[in-house]
């Protein structure tokens, strides 16, 4: 579903990300990992085209995307959440979510995403910056998957989430991928939610993969090594 391939982002000068390669298979769930200053969010801003890349390859189902810009990307399949979820806080949810849908042409929220966040619909009228962190990341991901995206990204999506929605979290994301068959690739810090819901997980180090296994392999001690300050 996606390649990324011998992939270089640099800001400046300043080389950050590192000769990347990997995969993403259809309807796979990959947590990449890494401390803070890894290149986890230069990694995910770089895939939906908001940092350009220095040299490599992005492939989506089949289509090389490396030198489209963001809305482009998005037309091509990607959908993305960024770190902090960037909703429009004046807007209402309603509001919000059909901005995603500029993408497909498509005039009408579809009706399985309300199923798929309930208070969401329950607060449709509300502005978003009315909303808990909880309910404006729910929001964030539904925006994305207005525009009908293959592949999922999510940058820290349980940065400032209390436990019990980052557990609700982890459970609609595998609904989500099993319902609507996508990849997903989630940036994050929190080794529990990535233990819930990767099937794979990559180990960011500045700028370079170091580690990778799947889930059920995984020696989380030696992930939780990387992950220590």
């Amino acid at each position: 579903m996606l390649q990324v391939n011998d992939y270089c982002v640099a800001y400046g000068q300043s080389e950050v990300i590192h000769d990347l390669n990997f995969e993403i298979q259809p309807k796979e769930i990959v947590a990449v990992m890494g401390r803070n200053g890894m290149g986890k969010t230069t990694l995910m801003k770089s895939l939906i085209g908001m940092q350009p890349s220095s040299k490599g390859k992005v492939v989506l189902d089949g289509v090389d995307l490396s030198n489209a810009k963001s809305f482009q990307r998005v037309q091509g399949g990607f959908g993305f959440v960024p770190q902090g979820r960037m909703i429009f806080s004046t807007m209402t949810v309603k509001e919000n979510i059909e901005t995603g849908l500029t993408s497909t042409g498509e005039k009408t929220i579809p009706s399985d995403l309300y199923e798929l966040f309930p208070v969401l619909e329950e607060m449709k009228g509300r502005r978003g910056g009315n909303l808990s962190g909880g309910q404006q990341q729910q929001l964030a991901i539904a925006r994305a998957l207005a525009s009908k995206p293959k592949t999922l990204l999510l940058d820290e999506p349980t940065e400032g989430i209390q436990p019990s929605i980052i557990r609700d979290m982890a459970r609609t994301l595998k609904k989500i991928r099993d319902t609507r068959g996508l990849s997903i690739v989630v940036s994050e810090q929190v080794l529990s939610f990535a233990l819930d819901i990767a099937d794979r997980v990559l180990v960011l180090e500045k700028g370079r993969i170091v580690h990778e296994e799947l889930r059920e392999n995984l020696n989380e001690a030696k992930v939780a090594a990387y992950l220590a300050v």
